[in-house]
């Protein structure tokens, strides 16, 4: 099965606990996210600067790839 883009996000940022750090929310928060797969739009370019996981990773139904 193929690595959610949240938890390749977290593994980039150096870990969950890391990464919510770096978006200074709770370690919960971000379990949670890897756990639903789902990434709330407002954190999705935060994220996106923070590990270099792309927004199209991300959220694809909000950022589609160009054509």
């Amino acid at each position: 099965m193929e690595e959610l883009p949240i938890c390749k996000a977290a593994k980039a940022a150096g870990g969950q606990s890391a990464l919510a750090r770096l978006l200074k929310v709770t370690p919960q928060a971000v379990q949670k996210m890897c756990a639903s797969g789902r990434v709330p739009a407002e954190r999705v370019l935060e994220i996106e600067k923070a590990t270099g996981v792309s927004r199209h990773e991300l959220r694809p139904d909000i950022y589609p790839v160009a054509a």
